[in-house]
């Protein structure tokens, strides 16, 4: 499964130097606007310390844990939907991410211009809410043209259910409120809701970059930012961009922990917020194991294990047959998948078994 997190956020808030933190990419991170021309897509890991207790009882040729594909948007200005800056360029690569990683500048420093002139992180939100929700505006105004008529007099139900859809969120967006402040009853209209792509219905996360003084509890600019989102259920992930950079260049985990200790946290901001943004789309992780390898695959949660057959191949969900199942504490305290199933700790799942997270699996198909 592919997994697309794009970075936005107004210029010189720290985004450039965060995706070089998390991302396999090197992006240029310069003091100036727009020093980010073409969206940088990189992939980083899903830190899981599973993998390696596996990798230790299995003994596997290599290990292969689960990706995520961060992209770094170039800095939206004010006016961006209207194509000021390098707006709409942009927007389209922010729709076709899966979630959005808002970075918000909450650190003081004379020497990193802010395209505002001050550091004021509700402002700046503000900012990059109101461009993507009338680009999201113009989105819907046009698709209700295209129903409106079918839906008051034809006989299509979903082109009616489509409409009152688009109605829910063009009173939202024209309140000031993103889309994803509408809710549905059902999984149709959540469905239908999700097809029509719109920017402000993207699960969000808030990602606060701080000074290393703030890395461990944040500051008055974070506290400020939470308040003003608080009615948004959004998740905010404090970092010190700065901090991380210096962090990625150390050689050795040892080094990296005593850096973390140092400074009063106990994993990176990376790490923290590759698994948050996992968390944010719903996902989950379970495995293969085996002498060839082992490996971490992601899925949703509540997919059956026929879908989670498929991420492997196409073939599997088709065919499936059934899946055999080792829950992974059970893996651990017995040490093999041998043992595992001596000791009747090896389950025979079906088609309605609904897999779980970590859940080591095996399965069976013919095609």
């Amino acid at each position: 499964m592919s997994l697309r997190c794009g970075i936005v956020g107004l210029p010189n808030v720290g985004k450039s130097t965060l995706f070089n933190c998390i991302s396999s990419g090197k992006a240029q991170a310069a003091n100036f606007p727009f020093c980010t021309i073409e969206p940088n897509v990189g992939s980083t890991i899903v830190p899981d310390e599973r993998l390696q207790v596996l990798e230790k009882l299995v003994n596997p040729k290599r290990v292969v844990p689960a990706t995520v594909e961060i992209v770094d948007i170039a800095g939206l200005v004010k006016g961006a939907s209207r194509g000021e800056g390098l707006g709409n360029q942009f927007l389209a690569n922010i729709r076709e991410t899966d979630a959005i990683l808002h970075v918000v500048r909450c650190f003081e420093d004379p020497n990193v211009v802010h395209v505002d002139g001050s550091v004021d992180p509700v402002r700046d939100k503000e900012i990059i809410d109101t461009e993507l929700q009338i680009k999201d505006l113009e989105t819907v105004e046009n698709r209700i043209k295209k129903v409106e008529k079918q839906a008051q007099t034809g006989g299509d139900k979903e082109a009616k259910r489509l409409y009152s859809i688009l109605l829910q969120f063009r009173e939202a967006l024209l309140a000031g409120k993103s889309a994803r402040t509408v809710k549905f009853d059902n999984a149709e209209d959540e469905k239908l809701a999700k097809g029509l792509f719109l920017l402000t219905n993207k699960p969000v996360m808030y990602v606060c970059n701080v000074d290393e003084a703030s890395a461990a509890s944040g500051n008055e600019h974070v506290e400020r930012l939470k308040a003003a989102i608080a009615d948004e259920g959004a998740e905010v992930l404090i970092i010190a961009a700065k901090i991380e950079s210096e962090i990625a260049e150390l050689d050795s985990y040892e080094e990296r922990q005593m850096f973390l200790e140092e400074i009063g946290l106990k994993a990176s901001g990376v790490e923290r917020l590759i698994q948050s943004a996992y968390s944010l789309l719903n996902l989950q992780t379970y495995f293969t194991a085996g002498e060839p390898e082992v490996r971490a695959w992601t899925i949703n949660k509540g997919d059956k294990a026929p879908r989670a057959a498929g991420v492997i191949h196409t073939d599997f969900e088709k065919g499936f047959i059934r899946a055999e199942v080792i829950k992974y504490s059970d893996y651990v305290e017995y040490g093999s998948e041998a043992a595992c199933r001596a000791a009747g700790k090896l389950g025979i799942e079906g088609k309605e078994y609904v897999v779980q997270d970590g859940d080591v699996m095996h399965f069976l198909f013919n095609v």
